[in-house]
């Protein structure tokens, strides 16, 4: 492939929910521009972009890939991107780095929840973007009860720029509504025909609202319009243009991907409507490659035959192979022998990039997704990803003892492809725990370890971390540690005051009078008390929220040493708890669940259902946040049941917030578990 400037690149994500088929539409593109010799199928696993071993045996998109292709002399990057929101950290890294965007929907599906998301996210930044109806050949399809979807739920943007010829089995071309042409589809190349003669008043009908949406998308242009007068052919175009890479209106193009039919004019709108590089950076071409090189690593891949791969998108300066480049974020510098050009998994080298064209990187050592390459002397980093916080949690174990450092080695290299991936080591509860994304991501990320790595993983739902308090106050509790055994002996003894503390996790004070405990001696007793605090009475939980005052003892001028009066106060806090009314505490985390309003009631009934206490909610554009209070134990699998509550078009959030007394009958329940477990 040759190098292309800023002026002859387009950036564009295949975006939709899963199913609509934007692998299918990526492999189409390819092949419309020759790029493959044979069009690849998702069903037979064996496209570009699909190429993954999970993807090819569950036949949907986990990660993104990249498929560039030439068209009337450009460069268009195509990014092909997960539809399922268990991988919207894979689309976060392509809208990072994106100009435009293709959201294909589904003639017969419709708008689903995906389209909605990846619309927010256009909006947001409002950016340029084409509604490619796809699957024209599907039985039931309907490209205007799916126009009608569009307009209702995303405004009257939305215009159509070609209608189609026939429907699902019928369907066998297009109406360009600017060329005011027809066109059927010779194995993807448009052929020119008469418009039918049934639908020349519908024709005229969309072009009149494209003509008015083109008008309304420029001042001057909306005058000559509202006096009566024609656009001219070059004014109609150029309103075009600017109203698309404006984002003021949404044109909708329509085709069957699989079938290979609309695909070229697709092409031809992205290059003609669609903003370059250049115009999407701001500066002209010369002065972007004047100055100093800026790159974003917006994607790392684990090759199995190259190592570790890094996408990454020119911001300005010229990228050329054969020298160190500095990593801003991480203060060090990166020798680049060679840059690629990257198609699904296949690598073309080229001899260097200008900007706002994406490429690839081998073996980076300590570069990783998000990070800024420039040059030295530069030190502002280019803005980088935001990854939304992982919403469900397994603990995991190797299935063969002894493979704990080969499990850590393989998610430490997964972590590096996903950064929506979280492990981390409780303490309290001695597990692994491993948190993504919701349970297709955990379920594959668990495959790829025992396929990728050779390291077979149980999983199980992680233990709550517990803690005991007490209720009431006890005083002058004693614990002494006496030990004779023929030479010198052990002594501690002490007495302790304990009560509830709501100012923190411990506290421990002394009110010794007149030495009977010698003060060298006090620490030991307050790290015995420390110690014994590691395992309650009631359940072995973690004791908190206590205050324990040292008040009086007696020691032996011989026997007594820090050891025995860190027993004596040990012995003396396992004492003082069991008289203290001990309870459970559970954390409780606090929770925001954004929602469509047609779902509030079910959210809060469940939340109910959850132990959860509804604090209140407030409006968040077309949705409705609730905020809430819940136990940690009921929201392990909120992830899946949010999902099915509300058909996937939910969110969460969820931090602790604090830890309360559990109510009696599950308290019985928990400290019974654990008592067989011990036993």
């Amino acid at each position: 492939m040759k190098v292309y400037s800023a002026k002859k690149i387009r950036n564009i994500g295949i975006m939709a929910h899963g199913g609509a088929g934007k692998t299918s539409l990526t492999e189409a593109m390819l092949y419309n521009s020759g790029a493959l010799k044979r069009l690849g199928k998702v069903d037979e696993g064996n496209t570009t972009t699909d190429y993954l071993p999970e993807e090819i045996d569950r036949k949907v998109t986990i990660t993104l890939a990249l498929a560039p292709c030439e068209w009337k002399d450009n460069k268009v990057n195509v990014i092909d991107t997960p539809g399922f929101i268990d991988f919207v950290g894979d689309v976060n890294s392509a809208l990072r780095v994106i100009d435009s965007m293709v959201v294909t929907v589904c003639a017969v599906a419709g708008v689903e929840v995906r389209t909605e998301a990846v619309w927010e996210f256009a909006n947001e930044k409002n950016m340029p973007r084409i509604c490619f109806i796809n699957k024209m050949d599907r039985e039931n399809a309907d490209f205007y009860r799916v126009l009608d979807e569009l307009k209702d739920s995303f405004e009257n943007r939305i215009v159509p720029i070609q209608i189609p010829i026939g429907s699902a089995e019928s369907f066998n071309g297009i109406i360009d509504l600017v060329a005011m042409k027809a066109y059927k589809f010779d194995n993807g190349k448009p052929i020119e025909i008469d418009i039918p003669e049934d639908l020349k008043d519908q024709t005229e009908t969309y072009r009149e609202e494209l003509v008015e949406a083109v008008a309304e998308s420029d001042d001057e242009l909306l005058m000559k319009y509202l006096e009566g007068e024609e656009l001219t052919p070059e004014e109609f175009l150029s309103g075009l243009n600017s109203g698309v890479k404006n984002a003021n209106f949404i044109p909708v193009a329509c085709g069957s991907a699989l079938n290979n039919i609309g695909i070229a004019n697709l092409l031809d709108l992205i290059v003609d409507c669609m903003p370059s590089a250049e115009e999407a950076l701001g500066k002209s071409e010369e002065e972007l490659s004047k100055e100093p090189f800026k790159a974003l690593i917006f994607k790392t891949i684990a090759d199995p035959y190259v190592g570790k791969v890094s996408f990454f998108r020119i911001y300005s300066g010229i990228f050329t192979p054969g020298h160190s480049y500095y990593n801003i974020n991480k203060e060090t510098e990166e020798k680049v022998n060679s840059v690629f050009v990257m198609r699904g998994k296949q690598q073309e080298q080229v001899e260097k990039m200008f900007p706002g064209d994406i490429g690839a990187l081998t073996k980076l050592a300590k570069t990783e997704t998000g990070d800024t390459l420039s040059v030295k002397g530069i030190n502002e980093p280019l803005t980088g990803i935001e990854f939304p916080n992982p919403t469900l949690s397994y603990a995991i174990s190797p299935k063969s003892k002894g493979d704990e450092d080969k499990l850590g080695n393989a998610i430490s290299k997964l972590l590096e492809e996903d950064k929506t991936l979280k492990i981390e080591k409780n303490i309290e509860t001695k597990e692994t725990i491993l948190s993504g994304m919701g349970d297709q991501h955990l379920d594959i990320v668990l495959e790829r370890l025992q396929k990728k790595y050779g390291v077979g993983v149980e999983k199980a739902t992680p233990s709550v971390p517990y803690r005991e308090t007490i209720r009431s106050s006890v005083t002058r509790i004693e614990g002494k540690h006496k030990k004779q055994s023929g030479g010198a002996g052990q002594f501690g003894h002490v007495f302790i005051d304990m009560a509830p503390y709501s100012e923190g996790d411990f506290l421990f004070e002394e009110t010794i009078f007149g030495g009977s405990v010698p003060r060298n001696y006090i620490p030991a007793v307050e790290k015995g008390v420390r110690e014994a605090m590691e395992q309650g009475v009631l359940a072995k939980y973690p004791v908190t929220n206590i205050k324990v005052t040292l008040t009086d003892g007696s020691y032996h001028p011989v026997d007594s040493s820090e050891m025995a009066f860190k027993i004596a106060g040990s012995l003396a806090f396992k004492k003082a708890m069991e008289k203290a009314n001990p309870i459970l505490l559970e954390p409780v985390m606090k929770v925001e669940v954004t929602v469509p309003e047609q779902f509030m009631g079910d959210i809060m009934g469940d939340m109910n259902s959850k132990r959860g206490r509804i604090l209140g909610m407030e409006a968040k554009g077309r949705n409705q946040v609730i905020k809430a209070l819940a136990p940690l134990s009921e929201m392990y699998r909120y992830a899946i049941d949010l999902k099915s509550i509300t058909q996937g078009r939910g969110t969460f959030t969820m931090e602790f917030n604090s830890y309360e007394p559990i109510p009696e009958h599950l308290a019985e329940k928990i400290i019974a578990a654990r008592k067989t477990a011990d036993e």
